[in-house]
């Protein structure tokens, strides 16, 4: 706090004044008579307390201006920390308008971006759903196509096997015809066409008159027929077929039990081999 200016008051004409007034009462004391009568003592007392007075009343001026000069000091500074703290008000209500202004503009960015947040999961979602639709709509369609390349498959297969068995069939019939040289020209013709089924993947499996009956390689033509124990092929009525290294259908063969004599080979039917044939060519389709 800065020193206080006080204006200053002169103090020489209150001390002249007290002076003044102690001579006067030193002189009305010199010359009363003593003892001092009422009036001159009361006129003695009253100069003496006058001239007090006015020696210490500059002082109480003084003291009291400055006193006053402090206080409107104090007053100011007062006023002006009050304006201060007005100041701080002003800003502290600024701040939390600001503050306010902040907390809404963050609400409404944090709707912002869940909504944002919403519609990209519902994006995807639905992205997600189209790809599966889309995926299940291929896969249906592949699955179609693979099925309907199966019933393709199964139907030239069914065609080649049926005229490998046809071919067996009309050669067998030449073989029993007693004239070698159709024979052979059948037989030529037999192996062209299995050439040819060949490359593609089917082949035919040999099987043998005189051999043992296997079940995983030989049938006999009634499919829930069991071979009695120890049978051999006694004639075979279709060679089995296989497609790229898989087994469709096992030959179809007869079988007999061996007996100690040998007994003529008997001829088969042209009509029983072609009708067997016939009776194997649907297995095709049905093994695949």
């Amino acid at each position: 706090m800065s020193e206080p200016v006080i204006p200053r008051l002169p103090k020489w004409p209150f001390q002249a004044a007290a002076v003044l007034l102690l001579a006067v009462a030193g002189h009305l004391a010199w010359r009363s008579p003593s003892p001092f009568a009422t009036v001159p003592l009361l006129v003695w007392v009253g100069a003496v307390v006058l001239a007090g007075l006015l020696g210490v009343l500059p002082f109480l001026m003084e003291y009291r201006a400055l006193t006053r000069a402090v206080e409107t000091e104090l007053l100011g500074e007062a006023v002006q920390q009050l304006q201060k703290l007005e100041g701080v008000a002003r800003h502290v209500t600024a701040s939390t308008s600001q503050w306010h202004n902040i907390q809404e503009q963050a609400a409404l960015t944090q709707k912002a971006a869940k909504e944002i947040a919403e519609r990209i999961n519902a994006e995807a979602r639905g992205f997600t759903e189209s790809l599966q639709r889309a995926n299940d709509t291929e896969k249906h369609t592949l699955r179609l196509e693979v099925e309907k390349l199966r019933r393709v498959e199964g139907e030239w297969l069914q065609v080649v096997v049926g005229l490998l068995d046809h071919g067996f069939a009309l050669h067998q019939a030449a073989a029993q015809s007693g004239r070698p040289e159709v024979a052979q020209q059948i037989s030529v013709f037999q192996n062209a066409c299995r050439d040819i089924a060949r490359r593609v993947g089917v082949t035919q499996l040999e099987a043998r008159a005189g051999e043992p009956f296997d079940d995983n390689i030989h049938r006999l033509p009634q499919a829930d027929a069991e071979p009695p124990e120890g049978a051999m092929v006694d004639a075979v009525l279709a060679p089995g077929v296989a497609f790229q290294g898989r087994l469709l259908r096992p030959a179809i063969v007869l079988a007999r039990v061996p007996v100690t004599e040998p007994r003529p080979e008997a001829p088969v039917a042209t009509a029983t081999l072609l009708a067997a044939a016939e009776e194997a060519v649907p297995e095709a389709d049905r093994l695949l």
